[in-house]
């Protein structure tokens, strides 16, 4: 085994592999012992591993052993043995790595390795997936395993109750899509009642295909949004605008960063059309929200590539998979601009209530590994954002398949046609096709081309999402056609009909080079997986969208020196490097759009944290009152550094509003200061304590009051979280104004951390201030009426 890895590897992947060897001969060593064990002696030894862990036994201590008794208990259950590149790639997820594994090496078999070692700890292990479809398949298939081992399993995907939902976080192994577990944390963290919350702490997570769940998804935050009215005839007249815009005239659009910003010109066009002076005062902040969103919408959005129109509904696509979003929608106003420049109903607004990204999401567990087939390109990135390292395992038998190098024409138009040429050559034989595309606009078109030259094909795209897993299995099959968008997280493995091997195995014909390698190569490994014959192809033009955006000057200058053949294919031996550097200059820019957006969000995820941290003291406390207590002398330094500033005198002092004030937040209690006279700052400062220390000593006899806890702990809430939610907006709004600040020459980002701790500052101010007035305005007629008691008490013993 090990002979036949050194003879696929080279040295340097040699090298980095050399230390599983000996784990993987102590792991087989296990075997005969394991074989020899009956069902029950086999089952027998989780317990074991669970009490060597509760004396202090690490989980690396256990490994080798744990790993050669899932290997047996998946032979007996599953009928299947995990191969030695298998406890490889197991050993790496341990290690809290990313396993680079080929398509079609049992990934899925991989992942039950680590995760039952690791559940052993009796803390949760998280399985994450791309899609709702994935996260049932391993759920059912991998769940009878660890069920088998005495282990507990759980599924978690959208749509289930919450005591389903309660269950399977409960579970020793939770299996289910990464977006609804961001989901899960933001809605805990918006729970009105400790037992709403389903989540339970994080301690390790294994993601399936990483780098289409941290990389592909990571561009957009997952968002939880309310409801609210939109300005119908705002969004149309935007609409209607932004058609009459024209690019570089009216607005300015950065092909590369995909950021829109208006012009001086455009400005103008909307103060004239709306008869305001300046588009930039305060009180219009909300017009240019609108106006902004209407032109993004008219700009960034392309039907049937980045949505669909269906039943007189706006539908978003997944660019990374080509699969519908349902019940997706774009926060902001921005799905109420597309809906108005297709001329649809317009629905509610989203207004964002809670929201993280997928960065910041996964960096709150303690431990995190992956598993993807191309992930080496991105290593960097899940080095400086994860801190995981990108292990690249052996395959299980030599990759035969053959990678030919990419014809290359000038336009689109020859490209096609050489792809039907190639496609009409290859079915002659017999051989199965797969045409990957990047759109399903793409997807058509092809499907056009081979409907003229009488050529019969499946179409899988977004809009036949139903039929896909069977389509995808019927790929292999002899004189099979299969047009297919975009393959990242497809998760069905193509299985060679009946004499393809002999024929020569899957032909892949990429049509366009995508925006990343990795996803190119995702392509690729649908062909030629366990050792499979296969070949693949990339027929490509100039006129691609990814040199559009990225190398559009570079191509202008190529074209003096174009030298074609008579299929007009491309001579030029440098042309493949124009290519390679345009594709890296597009995951260069990519990379950079995500580091913006993580460090925008890192500025959020702080704040978030202090927010979530005093929401979940409320929640847990059980005397909020002595929570809430010491914001009321917190709340009168804020009242006196407002109102008595260095720059007024003692005499000055607007004593009178402070009283009111004071008594507003303490009622009840001997305030009195209006007609006092203090020499200095620190004097009021004193006398304010004093007068929130009474007024915690009167309030105390309440702790014990369950009903009247409640009720200020809901109130607390509902203060907390509607402060929050207008927090985010004002953040949103800052964030817009980022890219403004950015033609100014300013660096945007440190701006936006300045500003937005300053906006913090004056939030988290008016979160304590309104939890002390909302805590005074219950306890004032509880407080009245025990004062009333007291006097009369005191009356009658007179």
């Amino acid at each position: 085994m090990i002979e036949t890895v050194k003879k696929i590897f080279p040295e340097k992947s040699e090298r980095q592999l050399k230390k599983y060897y000996k784990t993987i001969e102590t792991i087989n060593q296990f075997e005969p012992d394991m074989e020899a064990l009956s069902d029950e002696a086999l089952q027998a030894k989780t317990a074991e591993f669970q009490s060597l862990l509760a004396e202090g036994s690490t989980i690396y201590e256990i490994r080798n052993e744990a790993f050669a008794v899932v290997r047996e208990a998946a032979k007996r259950v599953l009928g299947l043995r995990h191969f030695d590149v298998q406890l490889i790639g197991g050993i790496v997820l341990t290690d809290g790595d990313i396993s680079e594994m080929a398509t079609g090496e049992g990934k899925t078999l991989v992942a039950t390795l680590p995760s039952y070692l690791v559940a052993l700890e009796g803390k949760g292990v998280h399985v994450i997936t791309v899609n709702d479809y994935l996260a049932r398949r391993d759920y059912d298939m991998m769940g009878p395993l660890h069920e088998f081992l005495g282990l507990s399993v759980g599924l978690n995907v959208p749509q289930i109750s919450q005591t389903e939902k309660k269950q399977a976080y409960e579970a020793d192994i939770t299996y289910g899509i990464g977006t609804e577990f961001g989901f899960d944390f933001l809605r805990d963290n918006m729970a009105k009642n400790i037992n709403q919350k389903v989540q339970r702490p994080y301690h390790y997570a294994i993601i399936d295909e990483i780098d289409s769940v941290l990389i592909d998804e990571a561009k957009t935050p997952l968002i939880i949004a309310g409801k609210m009215e939109a300005s119908a005839n705002l969004h149309r007249v935007g609409a209607t605008l932004a058609r009459s815009f024209t690019r570089d005239e009216d607005y300015h659009f950065d092909n590369e960063t995909k950021a829109v910003s208006l012009s001086d010109q455009g400005i103008t066009k909307i103060e004239r059309s709306f008869g305001i002076d300046n588009l930039f005062d305060l009180e219009h902040q909300t017009l240019y929200h609108y106006m902004i969103q209407a032109v993004r919408a008219h700009v960034l959005f392309e039907r049937d590539v980045d949505y669909v129109v269906d039943n007189n509904e706006i539908k978003l696509i997944d660019m990374f998979t080509g699969r519908l979003m349902e019940g997706r929608t774009m926060s902001d106003g921005l799905h109420q601009a597309m809906e108005a420049k297709e001329g649809l109903d317009i629905t509610e607004e989203n207004k964002s209530q809670a929201s993280i990204t997928i960065q910041n999401y996964f960096r709150m567990y303690p431990k995190l590994a992956g598993m993807t087939g191309t992930a080496k390109t991105e290593e960097k990135e899940f080095q400086n954002v994860y801190g995981m390292d990108v292990i690249q395992v052996p395959t299980n038998k030599p990759v035969i398949r053959e990678d030919r190098p990419d014809k290359i024409y000038v336009t689109k138009e020859q490209k096609y046609d050489e792809m039907v040429r190639e496609v009409s050559a290859i079915h002659a034989t017999g051989q199965p096709i797969l045409l990957g595309t990047t759109s399903i606009l793409q997807s058509d078109r092809i499907a056009a081309y081979l409907d003229e030259a009488g050529l019969g094909y499946e179409l899988l795209n977004a809009k036949s999402v139903e039929q896909e897993v069977r389509l995808i299995s019927l790929a292999g099959q002899q004189g099979n056609i299969t047009i297919a968008t975009n393959m990242a997280g497809r998760g069905t493995d193509i299985v060679l009909g009946e004499g393809v091997a002999e024929l020569g195995g899957l032909h892949v014909i990429g049509t366009e080079r995508h925006e990343a390698r990795r996803i190119d190569n995702q392509l690729k490994g649908r062909s030629g997986r366990q050792g499979d014959p296969g070949s693949t192809q990339f027929i490509i033009s100039l006129e691609d969208d990814m040199i559009e955006r990225f190398a559009q000057t570079e191509r202008e200058r190529k074209m003096k020196s174009i030298k074609t053949d008579d299929t007009c294919r491309i001579l030029n031996k440098d042309i493949h490097d124009f290519i390679d550097t345009a594709q890296k200059i597009s995951e260069g820019s990519n990379y950079n759009i995500r580091e913006f957006t993580l460090k925008l969000d890192d500025v959020v995820n702080d704040q978030r944290k202090v927010v979530y941290e005093l929401r979940d003291r409320l929640l847990k406390q059980d005397d909020v009152i002595s929570l809430i207590s010491p914001m009321v002398p917190d709340h009168f330094e804020h009242l006196i550094a407002k109102h008595c500033p260095d720059t007024i005198v003692p005499d000055d002092w607007p004593l009178q509003h402070l009283e009111v004030e004071f008594q507003r937040a303490a009622p009840t209690v001997d305030v009195n200061i209006a007609h006092l006279h203090y020499e200095e700052l620190d004097e009021l400062k004193a006398h304010a304590h004093e007068i929130a220390s009474r007024y915690h000593t009167l309030i105390a006899d309440w702790a014990n009051h369950e009903a009247v806890q409640h009720r200020i702990r809901q109130a607390a809430l509902l203060t907390l979280d509607k402060l929050w939610i207008r927090h985010l907006e004002m953040m949103n709004r800052l964030k817009e104004g980022v890219g403004i600040r950015q033609y100014q020459q300013e660096d945007p980002l440190r701006l936006y951390q300045k500003d937005g701790f300053d906006i913090f500052q004056h939030t988290f101010a008016d979160m304590n201030k309104e939890m002390v007035l909302v805590m005074a305005q219950l306890l004032k007629p509880l407080l009245k009426r025990q004062q009333n008691e007291a006097s009369e008490e005191g009356d009658s013993h007179v």
